[in-house]
């Protein structure tokens, strides 16, 4: 992060953020989970297939139905004006 960026945020007298709206973002609690293990490469993409989403021997988690992890609604980033 460059200084001018930390200013931004650590400079008492920056009046850039003032009347700005609160941004309040909500962790996502899964209903259940569900540790399922497979014994090859083959069964996992085998498994990958019938769900219909991409899985890797680095895939630590996934939602079902599909759910980016980039966050939003199906992935798309939102913002409303409430004005």
């Amino acid at each position: 992060m460059s200084e001018e960026q930390k200013d931004l945020f650590q400079n008492e007298n920056n009046h850039e953020w003032e009347d700005m709206p609160e941004f309040v973002q909500e962790k996502q609690e899964p209903f259940s989970i569900i540790k399922v293990r497979f014994e090859t490469e083959e069964d996992l993409q085998d498994f990958a297939k019938i769900i219909g989403q991409k899985l890797t021997n680095k895939t630590k988690s996934i939602w079902h139905p599909y759910k980016s992890h980039w966050g939003g609604l199906n992935g798309k980033l939102r913002w409303f004006d409430e004005s």
